[in-house]
């Protein structure tokens, strides 16, 4: 099976996938979400597999829904797989976990958030940069309320001021801080591994009956999502960036 935007790697019973879009950041594309989708169905088809381990590299885990492509023709395409994907990572029957060491940006903060279980470094940085283009982080949303509440998710939102690996550790959005995340990691796949896949699923079944997330929800997100996608003043926006490299809050 082969890959593009990431790179997978099955190792006894764990599956490394790693974001491989440096010169785009590690954005999300239609190709990394269909790709995140087949990586899943191969962790699936494996009765040995028991964890799903998401990383970046180059300093980036991941910044968010590519702008060349969000604002295309398949923009509702998008929206939709974007939070099927998010979706899938909370309902399979495998831990996922994101071992974040660099930049994580807008729908990055989702892809983290709706993981089991987020070790970070302390260098790190997670930031919902949405507002400065007139959009919300809709589709996200949901997850990242799931994790710290609302009132964080609220002034992340608001303020789009970035927050350190230490805050992140304090509010919940990362469960370990760590020097060394891949060590980190390592000792955590003691146990994870340990856990038959059967039992994982039977937890996330039982706790996804006891969150706020439903299906009505998800349609608001996605709706939301595709709503502001039609606003002149948004669509403008992304343009510009595209085009010309300008940034929203730069003089005419």
């Amino acid at each position: 099976m082969s890959f593009e935007t990431l790179e997978v790697e099955a190792r006894e019973s764990v599956l490394y996938v790693t974001l491989n879009r440096a010169q785009k950041r590690n954005s999300i594309n239609a190709a990394m979400v269909g790709e995140f989708h087949r990586a899943l169905d191969q962790a699936e088809a494996n009765p040995q597999n028991r964890v799903v381990v998401l990383r970046g590299k180059n300093g980036y885990f991941c910044t968010g829904m590519d702008f060349n492509e969000v604002s295309g023709p398949e923009g509702e395409t998008d929206a939709q797989g974007f939070m099927d994907l998010l979706k899938r990572f909370t309902t399979t029957p495998r831990v996922v976990v994101a071992v974040v060491d660099g930049q994580v940006m807008a729908g990055g903060v989702g892809v983290a958030a709706a993981c089991d279980l987020v070790i970070a470094s302390k260098t790190s940085r997670f930031s919902l940069s949405e507002a400065l283009w007139g959009l919300l982080p809709a589709i996200i949303i949901p997850f990242i309320i799931r994790r710290v509440g609302a009132q964080t998710a609220y002034r992340m939102t608001l303020t789009t001021v970035p927050v350190t690996g230490e805050e992140a550790h304090a509010r919940g959005l990362v469960d370990e801080l760590a020097d060394d995340p891949e060590r980190q990691l390592n000792l955590l796949l003691r146990r994870l591994t340990k856990v038959t896949s059967k039992t994982v699923g039977r937890i996330k079944v039982y706790f996804r009956k006891m969150w706020i997330i439903n299906e009505a929800m998800e349609a608001a997100a996605v709706n939301e999502n595709l709503s502001m996608m039609e606003d002149e003043t948004v669509k403008e926006n992304i343009r510009n960036f595209t085009e010309h490299g300008k940034f929203p809050w730069d003089s005419p």
